[in-house]
């Protein structure tokens, strides 16, 4: 069964914790991303797991592979339950990242894939930069790519858009744990993601953990907001 993981994306430990307080009871996952745990650090992790809460500690690493090896043990020994690497750091540090892993039972380490704010207009832009010319190649087939290899380098999910769900889990196995950002309900605004879904779909079509963020966090009553999102799941099955 999908699982709905809470984006708590937020400029204080303050309002991070109000909101997990009022979702409790919900079996739900929390992440602590860039902005949250720069902020509050291991802290708002701990208050976090102690309102029973597992967590996805956001992180997206992308260093030597040493370092990265360091960071994720890190991550493992805090008590996180999922955690995020770039892909594009290449085989040695996503292996070595998979061997910090090791440091504590229980944390799987993600990679991700292409960010589901990136088009195929970015991906071209962003290999001029690099002096190719040339067609780039599309965000799906790229997330694929990435997907096989972080298969074939001992990682046990990534993270990619939900529209590659299928593709992905077709070649890599259907254990092979998709993340999915980018979900909304139908009718929200999309923000800064460029390739989005809405909660039911992405759940009939496969994904193990759905993050959801603004559609909840920022909704005027995120607890109803919650709820929509628990019922479309309900209800695509």
């Amino acid at each position: 069964m999908s699982k709905i993981v809470i984006a708590l994306d937020y400029p204080s430990t303050e309002e991070a914790l109000a909101l997990a307080e009022k979702l409790r009871g919900r079996g739900l996952w929390m992440k602590v991303g860039m902005e949250l745990f720069t902020l509050g650090g291991p802290e708002v992790v701990r208050a976090l797991q102690n309102m029973g809460y597992e967590i996805f500690l956001d992180l997206k690493f992308h260093d030597i592979p040493n370092t990265v090896r360091g960071a994720v043990a890190s991550a493992a020994r805090l008590g996180a339950g999922l955690t995020t690497i770039h892909l594009s750091g290449g085989e040695e540090m996503c292996r070595a990242a998979v061997l910090g892993a090791s440091a504590a039972p229980g944390l799987t380490v993600l990679g991700v894939t292409v960010l589901t704010s990136l088009s195929s207009e970015d991906l071209a832009a962003d290999l001029a930069l690099y002096g190719v010319d040339g067609a780039a190649p599309s965000p799906a087939a790229l997330a694929l790519n990435r997907a096989v290899a972080a298969r074939n380098w001992g990682l046990r999910g990534i993270v990619c858009s939900p529209h590659e769900i299928e593709t992905i889990k077709a070649a890599c196995g259907s254990d092979f744990i998709c993340l999915t950002p980018g979900i909304r309900l139908a009718g929200g605004a999309t923000q800064d993601q460029k390739r989005v879904m809405t909660p039911g779909r992405a759940a009939a079509l496969g994904s193990d953990f759905l993050v959801v963020g603004r559609a909840v966090t920022a909704a005027p009553d995120p607890e109803a907001a919650c709820d929509l999102v628990l019922e479309d799941i309900a209800q695509a099955k």
